[in-house]
């Protein structure tokens, strides 16, 4: 009994570390630096940080340089003298230096307050991938730990179910128990043998995802403490969640900025109606090889400088459809952002009572592994002395098997749900997954 006991718990420690081996924060480095879709995630926020100088150009002035050269070559007949004729071959050049300063254009300023929003919202959405990239290395690290140890259970459970086997077989030949105990015995080796052989597989599934997150091969993975413990949610109120994340959700962040884009679109659009004025300045210098008052060639300058007032009548009705889509669209931004308010409150929610029903399931399987561990000895000891049958130790094996494994899993989703709990509430940073890895071994 006392040797398939210490199998039973050998098998447990099977996922235990090396000193050297990569933890949450390492992986999370590696995925920072190689995963593609954090990459474009960076790629996206330099160009979202543009629209800010696209913006602003409308609001200085313009400035532009023109040149020209031409040959000319022309033939004077008088009509008096149909016989004569004056042949004139010149050149002509000059350039121009022009500058524009708008003094009025609503539209160009709501152009200005779009852009720096734009640049917000890009600023918004990188940190929401940020906070994706958190959750997708917890979720593939964990992954790979919950099927190391699901390989590490499977194969513990054939070595105790082996000896089971011999057992009943050893009692078979000698009389003391039917060829039906080492029956079921074989049974349950025959699925254990297939469930070890889905668990290697799924662990190399784990693994080869998280390898597409980090790049390279992953390293034996530091595990988690065996007494870890894991606080509830500060504060620990759903409520409180649920109203911290329908304003500091990044997702409500930017359904707000898209709105406060459509607000200004509309004053964009509406401007279509109103006068513009600019300053418009001009110097330039041209030449010609001849010129007729002279009978010789001159050389010219000019400058300019003066407003330019420019008054819309009427463009077949397009600025006003302009507008009433631009309110139509802004409606549109009212609702996505009250939308994104209720999915961002319903997420914190969901998460919150991840993370409480996670705790309350883990000090659960908690006492079912210390109670499974007992009835396991307890059948083992009937079955030496002959009033539990084979089926029974076979049955107490599974269940302590069966409710480590559900104990590993509600640890592992417990962590998960206190990620995306700050996730929606829009305030999950690099120190909460510092947290997480200081429970690791």
């Amino acid at each position: 009994m006392k040797k398939t006991i210490s199998l039973l718990l050998a098998g447990f420690g099977l996922a235990t570390t090396m000193a050297n081996a990569a933890d949450l924060m390492s992986v999370y480095r590696d995925a920072s630096v190689y995963d593609a879709q954090f990459a474009a995630a960076r790629a996206s926020l330099d160009a979202g940080r543009e629209k800010l100088t696209q913006g602003r150009s409308g609001l200085l002035p313009t400035i532009g340089v023109s040149a020209n050269t031409t040959w000319n070559d022309t033939e004077v007949t008088p009509r008096t003298s149909p016989t004569m004729t004056y042949a004139n071959q010149y050149n002509s050049n000059g350039w121009t230096a022009s500058l524009t300063q708008p003094l009025f254009r609503w539209q160009n300023w709501a152009a200005y307050k779009q852009g720096e929003l734009a640049a917000a919202i890009a600023e918004t959405q990188f940190s929401a991938a940020q906070q994706d990239l958190i959750v997708r290395t917890a979720q593939a690290y964990f992954d790979v730990l919950l099927a190391q140890e699901t390989v590490a259970t499977a194969a513990a459970q054939k070595t105790a179910i082996t000896h089971q086997l011999e057992s009943a077989k050893r009692n078979f030949e000698v009389g003391t128990a039917t060829i039906t105990d080492t029956h079921e015995a074989q049974a349950r080796f025959d699925l254990a043998v297939a469930a070890e052989l889905a668990a290697q597989n799924d662990l190399t599934v784990k693994r080869q995802a998280l390898q597409v997150l980090i790049g390279k091969e992953p390293d034996t993975l530091k595990v988690l403490k065996a007494g870890a413990q894991i606080g509830r949610p500060q504060p620990d109120d759903m409520m409180k969640w649920a109203e911290t994340a329908e304003t500091g959700n990044l997702s409500v962040m930017q359904a707000q900025a898209a709105k406060e884009i459509a607000d200004q679109e509309v004053g964009k659009q509406r401007a279509g109606h109103l006068p513009t004025l600019d300053i418009v300045a001009t110097y330039g210098k041209s030449g010609t090889g001849y010129y007729a008052a002279t009978g010789t060639g001159v050389d010219t300058k000019a400058t300019t400088v003066g407003l330019q007032l420019s008054v819309p009548l009427f463009a077949g009705g397009a600025i006003m459809s302009k507008d009433r889509e631009a309110v139509a669209l802004r409606e549109k931004a009212r609702a996505d952002l009250d939308n994104a308010r209720r999915q961002a409150a319903l997420s914190a929610r969901q998460a919150y009572l991840g993370v409480t029903s996670g705790l309350s399931q883990v000090r659960a399987y908690e006492a079912a592994v210390a109670s499974s561990r007992s009835a396991l000895e307890s059948n083992q000891v009937g079955y030496d002395v002959g009033v539990r049958i084979n089926i029974d130790v076979l049955n107490a094996q599974s269940q302590l098997y069966d409710t480590r494994q559900k104990l590993t899993k509600a640890r592992f989703d417990t962590l998960i749900a206190q990620l995306k709990l700050k996730q929606a509430a829009g305030n999950l940073t690099e120190d909460d997954l510092v947290a997480i890895n200081a429970l690791l071994e």
